[in-house]
């Protein structure tokens, strides 16, 4: 494959355009084309087709797309490391993928240990669906996945789960919808407007079960795969939302919210994910350390 062709696709393929590319590029729109065409040959698939007087990606086109953006990345990635080599600087890379499903704010809180190791650390983080995650790890392309379930014997990946611990659930909302809710905790969530987390997720089937189980009935008014938002809405006052007890003080400083109850019935685990089955890399280590004798301490 010639790479120069691969480069010209990408910059177009993020340009939205063969105009914009040829500028940024400093070529005419008939030789970036030519170009393109000639990745088009040799790969056997069309990347464009015309939508009116615009291009848009086909689906070959967004799968070619994914690799260059990775390709692309270790190239800067390379530059990076010589030239920390040629400054007489040797930083360690630590890459890390964290599972889209695990909240942000723990995600933060997990990760941020490797970086008080000792020697310098190049951090270089990833998102996305645990499997295409797991699938990076067994490539060597990731050193650790960050995720809120542990790796399943059915998947063929060879790597190993390291608990980092567990933390209960804690309901929250904003304070005006608290006043409306008269009934004591876990009955005053019946008829009350609730917000919930996606059907992926492994805290959404522990919920499911533990209304069932309670012979609770809220009115689900929204379903979120992005913690974030879901608590954003929970702000305003759309419903009351469900959250690691771990995160319970933060949550309340930064959106403003009240704890109406918790339960320790449902519990959200987090999960280090490496090909180490006994922990050598030094950012892998700090990570576990910090989550078992800090974060999950309690």
């Amino acid at each position: 494959m010639n790479f120069k062709h691969l480069y010209y696709f990408w910059v177009a393929a993020k340009a939205g355009g063969i105009m914009r590319a040829g500028e940024q590029l400093h070529t005419t729109p008939q030789t970036l084309s030519g170009q393109i065409k000639l990745l088009e040959d040799r790969l056997g698939r069309k990347l464009f087709r015309k939508n009116g007087r615009q291009l848009e990606l086909t689906e070959d086109g967004r799968v070619a797309l994914g690799y260059a953006e990775e390709i692309f990345a270790l190239g800067e990635e390379l530059e990076a490391a010589l030239q920390q080599s040629s400054e007489g600087r040797r930083v360690l890379e630590f890459r890390v993928g964290v599972a889209d499903s695990v909240a942000k704010s723990v995600a933060y809180r997990l990760i941020e240990p490797a970086l008080t190791v000792a020697e310098p650390i190049r951090l270089i983080g990833r998102e996305g669906k645990f499997p295409d995650l797991l699938a990076q790890l067994a490539l060597n392309r990731l050193d650790l996945v960050i995720a809120d379930e542990p790796l399943s014997r059915r998947v063929s990946v060879k790597a190993f789960n390291h608990p980092l611990g567990s933390s209960p659930m804690s309901f929250f909302c904003a304070p005006a919808l608290r006043a409306t809710l008269t009934d004591e905790f876990p009955r005053c969530l019946n008829g009350a407007p609730m917000l919930i987390q996606g059907s992926e997720s492994s805290a959404r089937q522990q919920l499911e079960a533990w209304l069932q189980r309670h012979q609770l009935h809220p009115r689900i008014v929204g379903e979120f795969d992005d913690g974030a938002l879901m608590k954003a809405f929970g702000r305003e006052g759309r419903g009351v939302f469900m959250s690691a007890t771990v995160l319970e003080e933060e949550t309340v400083d930064q959106h403003g919210v009240e704890v109406i109850g918790r339960s320790t019935e449902m519990v959200e685990e987090f999960f280090a994910v490496s090909v180490e089955r006994r922990i050598t890399h030094p950012c892998v280590a700090a990570i576990t350390n910090a989550a078992r004798s800090q974060l999950f301490s309690g």
